[in-house]
Formats: structure tokens, C-alpha cells, sequence
């Protein structure tokens, strides 16, 4: 008889460890008996669902704090953070630290990294259909370039990224592109002759800047301020809240306010990841990168008059908006369009449908 008692005592000993290690279970609906009638309700807001984890995520800006890309960073960690109760730490690696674009995005897929802020050049190699976006002339302003984003367009986009592995989690800002260079004012397509001009890795920038008469050269952006500064190329071609942050006016005498080409900086983590993550997580991914995304459009938009100053400031010659010749622009555009209608006329005529 002592020996029985002895061993129900050990029995429920060890029935008292494993309820105070697991928790859980004494709170899981399905572990609770019908006929006991209770009924529990979740709890809202829990972070309780997933484990601790650091995550980290580059992107090829400068960590400054007039950088959309690194504001807008900071901003998505301090949402994921918050929302998480610190379970989840955002690790941010500016300045190309882990990569090219186009090497980051392969570390997606290859589960090396875990999340990108990138620009749209490099990612039409992973989903041929976001090549679309980068026709220059596009875009009737940044309203339609949200609305095309936004909307079914976008996500189709997202759609094909997630064949080969990459989520997309939220088209953010990069802007409307701009020239600089070193050699004339661009106002005339003919004033490109002769100018050698750093492009993104993307064929239809390319033959785009050959129609206009320049000589395009694809480069990683990690590499282009030191190209610039020893004379390889002339200028190059991005948004203000690239230029100005990166500090091209240093080495650059020329901008013009071109507004050739809209960009987009999609936020991508690698789908694996995103796939293991519980629900709960996954929605405060996609809430937090949606909130980021709104925010640092405004954040770059309240700031393009402070890039302007500063580019007058540091010495630039600024062609404007409206010195630029437009016209004579979007007609030398054409080619390009021709040459790739059969690919992308079908999927251009549904972006300049949408309101």
C-alpha cells in the first residue's frame, strides 16, 4: 500500500512540472472537456503565439536621416517591435553592408537574409511582369502610381515573386528619377549625346537612355559613387531621396528634375520565413509594412523641397520641371515602347486604365 501511495505521489509531482513548463495546454479550447461548459474567449493583442527571433534586413541607402529607405526601416522595426513586445528584433544593415540589391534579393531566396528594402530595377529578374513598371512616362503622377500599385496590378506582381520564393510585403516609395551628371545641362534628349550614365541593371532603362543618345551602363548601386567620383561614368539616374542622402552633389554638377521614370521600393522577406511564422505574426508583418509604406511616401513627399534647397545649397545647376522638355522626351520613349509591345502593351493599357 506505501509503495502505491509513493508512486501516486511521483505521478502527481511530475504532472505539476509539466503544467507549470507547458502553460498552454491548460488554457487550449481543445484541451478543456465538453462537458465542463466553458467557454474561452482569446485574448486580444496576445504576442504569445511565436517565439523570440532577430531578423535582419538590409537595403543599399545610407543609414541618414533624410534616407527614405532607412526611415522607413526604422519605422517597420519599431511597428514589428512594438506590436511584438520585443519577441521580434529588426537587425538593420544599411549602405549595401550585406549585398548588391539584386545579391540581397537572392539571399531571399536562398534563405541567407531575411528581408530586403529595395529598389524595383532588380527585381523583374525574380518577376518578369514588374519590368512594366519601369517604362519611362508611365505613370501619370504618384496617385496613379499608388492606385496601380495598391490594387490588382501589384498584387500579380506579388503573386509571381512568391513562385520563386520571395514575399512581397508592401510597395513603398522610391520616387520619381532624376539626372545628374557632369558634363551639360540635360533639357533635350540630343544633350544626352556622349554621356555615359549609370543605369540600374534593367534592359528597358537601358534602351531607353540609348534612344535618348547616351551611353547606359549597368552597375550596382554599391558601386556608383566611386564610379562617379573616378570618371568612369558621367552621372546616373535616381530619385531625389537617393541623390541627396548619398551625397552625389559632392561629384556631380548637373541635375535635372526629370521625372522620367516612377520607382517603387518593394519590401520583401524570404517567403520560407514568412511561411513558418503563425498567423498572428504574418498579419503584423503585412499591418506593419502597410503602415510603413503610407508613412514614408509622405515622409518623401514632405521632404523633396528640403533635396531641391540642399542641391542648390551644395553648388548643383538644377534644370526644372519646367525647362525640361518633355515632349521631346516621351517622343524619343516610343521606341521602347514598340519594342517591347508584345510583352508588356497588354499589361501598360491596364495601367493607364486605372483611375
Amino acid at each position: 500500500m506505501g509503495r502505491r501511495l509513493g508512486l501516486c505521489a511521483v505521478f502527481m509531482f511530475l504532472v505539476m512540472i509539466a503544467a507549470a513548463c507547458g502553460g498552454s495546454s491548460a488554457t487550449d479550447p481543445a484541451s478543456t472537456p465538453a462537458d465542463e461548459g466553458a467557454e474561452t474567449e482569446p485574448t486580444e493583442g496576445t504576442t504569445g503565439e511565436f517565439e523570440e527571433m532577430t531578423l535582419n534586413l538590409g537595403h543599399a541607402i545610407a543609414a541618414d536621416e533624410t534616407s527614405h529607405y532607412h526611415q522607413g526601416a526604422l519605422k517597420f522595426k519599431e511597428i514589428v517591435e512594438e506590436e511584438t513586445g520585443g519577441k521580434v528584433t529588426i537587425e538593420i544593415h544599411p549602405n549595401s553592408a550585406l549585398g548588391g540589391e539584386r545579391e540581397m534579393i537572392e539571399g531571399l531566396q536562398l534563405g541567407t537574409l531575411d528581408m530586403v528594402f529595395t529598389s524595383s530595377g532588380p527585381v523583374g529578374n525574380f518577376a518578369p511582369l514588374s519590368n512594366a513598371f519601369d517604362f519611362p512616362f508611365l505613370f501619370r503622377d504618384r496617385e496613379h502610381a499608388y492606385a496601380v500599385l495598391d490594387g490588382e496590378i501589384g498584387a500579380e506582381v506579388a503573386e509571381q515573386l512568391e513562385g520563386v520564393g520571395i514575399k512581397l510585403l508592401a510597395w513603398a516609395e522610391n520616387g520619381f528619377r532624376m539626372i545628374t551628371n557632369n558634363r551639360r545641362a540635360i533639357v533635350n534628349p540630343e544633350d544626352m549625346q556622349g554621356i555615359s550614365l549609370r543605369t540600374m541593371e534593367n534592359q528597358i532603362h537601358i534602351q531607353a537612355f540609348e534612344d535618348y543618345g547616351g551611353n547606359p551602363t549597368p552597375m550596382a548601386f554599391n558601386e556608383l559613387y566611386t564610379a562617379m567620383q573616378q570618371g568612369v561614368v558621367d552621372g546616373q539616374e535616381n530619385p531625389l531621396a537617393v541623390i541627396i542622402p548619398s551625397k552625389f552633389y559632392e561629384i556631380q554638377n548637373h541635375l535635372t528634375l526629370s521625372s522620367h521614370v516612377y520607382s517603387p521600393a518593394p519590401l520583401l522577406i524570404s517567403k520560407a520565413l514568412y511561411d513558418d511564422f503563425p498567423p498572428e505574426l504574418q498579419d503584423i508583418f503585412v499591418r506593419a509594412a502597410e503602415e510603413m509604406r503610407d508613412w514614408e511616401r509622405e515622409f518623401i513627399a514632405d521632404l523633396t523641397e528640403q533635396y531641391i534647397q540642399t542641391a542648390l545649397d551644395e553648388g548643383m545647376e538644377i534644370v526644372s520641371e519646367e525647362e525640361f522638355n518633355y515632349e521631346a522626351f516621351f517622343e524619343a520613349t516610343q521606341g521602347v515602347y514598340e519594342l517591347y509591345q508584345d510583352e508588356y502593351g497588354e499589361i501598360h493599357e491596364r495601367i493607364w486604365a486605372v483611375e
